[in-house]
């Protein structure tokens, strides 16, 4: 990234603007300053535009499903804003459709229970003299004595409770200890017509929306394609600082040094503009993060996203942790036949989304297939232990299949391997960042790992190899220089005596913190395991409760298997997501040394309007 500072003649300014928008490679430097009406404008704008936003999206899932239909062609004369005002007023009046039935449905229900009559009755035994009240009670509560004293007459029966009516004098205020119900002021047959004209109503507005939808969301998308435009330009106008008595102006904005040939291109072509170039320093982490990665790398993006991006100055992280993060979720997940479902079902996916989900579903389709190698290796296939079977075409397969204990200690083995390489990543970074002399600490870790437990695998664990003499010289050695580069040569320059306890500390720091690191991958082990047995056991439920019945049973069997699978696969997937994510963000990245806090790399833009 290169840091180019514009001084601009005010005259000039909203043409350099334009002109840096249409090279579209410049990232502004936010200062988080500005005036406050400009900043009261922008919080507007950036309302409207989250309000197009949902607007847009709720028009396009009602098209979601509608392949017949074709959306009518941008038509300029129709204002954007007065088709956002028409939903937004056909979407209260929605609301309050909605109120009204919701209401209108409590009434019925209510009035439902003492059928339709007509309220005018009430009024004419009033006028006789008597006046009919409305009660409800548990059914062990009605005593029949009420029927005489208080004329009652039962009206129904439902869920233990009895709904009774009495007839009394209007000037009888003695009633039966029951609860007294209040009775609506319209009756059943108005009020069951008032929600069939609600229900009208709703589904004329229905058609407006579709009608919008369909006429209209060309408008509305171009709409927010300007407003964005508008919103960037504000933001940009924001960072900004006035100088000379407001004649010239200051910006400051970051370039890839890929893409600076084009803004120096677009700068020759203007007047009135000044401007210098400067590479950041050592120091300076607040340049924009632009990451470039391979296919396969790319990736997992997304994933590393969900953390933190890189700052300026150290590495990517991504590929490093890419392959291990593949095969981790394929061991906690741990069967051949749930990722080939995966591979499949997101193969078939790709070809139905929208283009931008694409690489997204890719992701899966690989991890997917990672799945079903992990799957083979660990010997379960929808939750059958392969290595129990007697299958003809799994005896070649067998050999790769490993027991629970070979898994256990596999998960153990990847664990040691990532934090390692870990261990080196950090160092290889330090050596670029700040030369050979400050890394030597982390290298010397990594050579007592590395170097001892080769010495131990080779000379110790193979008793016929060269004699302990031998190994132990070269043991001291390696041993000697781990400890010259961690205790005394840990930052270069400094005391000593500093330079000694400071190491004492790390190495305490390391030896309990890389104890609780490496038990962490036993999950690996764990998360596979649950999900072999959990998959087993919806196996034997299918078999053992679909019973014996023709028919009845095959499609009880299938019933079982397709319920306890789906519900599987869904739990050991998010597992199986989730916790490669914790084993790459806390294990690996601390022993990466990864610091984050950077910025992705947004560059002032114009944004084309949409096909």
């Amino acid at each position: 990234m290169k840091k180019y500072s514009f001084l601009i003649y005010h005259k000039t300014y909203q043409e350099f603007l334009e002109n840096i928008r249409q090279a579209g490679v410049v990232h502004i430097v936010t200062k988080q300053k500005g005036v406050s009406d400009d900043a009261a404008d922008l919080r507007k704008q950036l309302s409207t535009a989250d309000l197009l936003k949902d607007t847009i999206q709720s028009l396009q899932h009602r098209l979601a499903d509608r392949k017949d239909v074709s959306l009518c062609p941008l038509n300029p004369a129709v204002s954007g804003n007065d088709i956002l005002a028409e939903y937004e007023q056909l979407k209260f009046d929605e609301d309050l459709l909605l109120i009204q039935k919701q209401n209108l449905q409590r009434e019925i229900d209510h009035m439902s229970l003492w059928g339709d009559f007509d309220l005018g009755i009430l009024s004419k035994f009033e006028e006789t003299g008597r006046q009919i009240k409305f009660f409800h009670c548990r059914e062990r509560e009605f005593q029949d004595v009420w029927t005489e004293r208080f004329n009652a007459m039962e009206v129904l029966r439902k869920g233990g409770s009895v709904y009774f009516i009495t007839l009394t004098p209007t000037d009888f205020d003695e009633e039966p200890e029951a609860e007294k119900v209040r009775i609506s002021d319209t009756s059943l047959g108005m009020l069951q017509k008032a929600l069939q004209e609600n229900e009208s109503q709703t589904a004329d507005l229905q058609k407006q929306f579709d009608a919008i939808a369909v006429n209209h969301l060309n408008n509305l998308k171009e709409t927010q394609r300007q407003l964005l435009e508008n919103i960037d330009l504000s933001k940009v106008h924001l960072q900004a600082e006035k100088k000379a008595d407001e004649k010239l102006i200051l910006l400051e904005g970051w370039v890839p040094e890929i893409n600076e040939s084009k803004l120096i291109r677009t700068l020759e072509t203007m007047q009135d503009v000044y401007h210098i170039a400067e590479t950041p320093d050592k120091d300076d982490k607040s340049a924009p993060i632009l990451l470039k990665n391979n296919r396969f790398a790319r990736l997992f993006e997304p994933i590393a996203e969900l953390y933190e991006l890189p700052n300026y100055h150290e590495l990517d992280l991504t590929p490093f942790f890419a392959p291990f993060f593949l095969l981790f979720f394929g061991l906690c997940l741990g069967d051949a036949g749930y990722g080939l479902l995966i591979l499949l079902a997101t193969l078939f996916a790709r070809t139905k989304v929208n283009p931008a989900l694409k690489p997204i579903l890719t992701l899966a389709s690989v991890l997917g297939a990672a799945t079903v190698f992990c799957g083979m290796v660990s010997g379960t296939l929808f939750g059958i232990e392969l290595l129990n079977q007697e299958w003809a075409w799994l005896t070649s397969f067998k050999n790769l299949m490993l027991e629970s204990d070979q898994l256990f200690n596999m998960a153990l083995i990847l664990g040691v391997v990532q934090i390692l390489y870990g261990m080196i990543v950090r160092a290889y970074a330090t050596v670029r960042s700040y030369g050979w002399a400050y890394s030597l600490e982390r290298w010397g870790w990594v050579i007592l790992f590395i170097g001892g437990g080769s010495l131990y695998l080779v000379f110790y664990h193979e008793k016929e190899l060269p004699p302990p003499d031998v190994a132990r010289y070269v043991f001291y050695a390696v041993l000697g220089i781990s400890v010259l580069f961690i205790l005394f040569l840990n930052t270069p320059g400094r005391n000593p005596l500093i330079n000694f306890l400071s190491g004492l500390w790390n190495t305490f720091n390391m030896a309990t913190g890389l104890v609780g690191d490496l038990l962490s991958y036993i999950r690996l082990f764990a998360l596979g395991l649950s999900g072999s047995v959990m998959g087993l056991v919806f196996n034997k439920l299918a078999m053992e409760l679909s019973g014996n019945i023709p028919v009845v049973s095959q499609l009880a069997m299938i019933a079982i298997l397709l319920f306890g699978h789906s519900i599987n696969i869904f739990m050991s997937s998010i597992g199986a997501f989730v916790h490669p994510m914790r084993l790459t963000f806390v294990e690996f990245y601390k022993n990466a040394g990864f610091e984050g806090g950077g910025k992705s790399y947004k560059p002032f833009k114009y944004i084309p309007p949409e096909n």
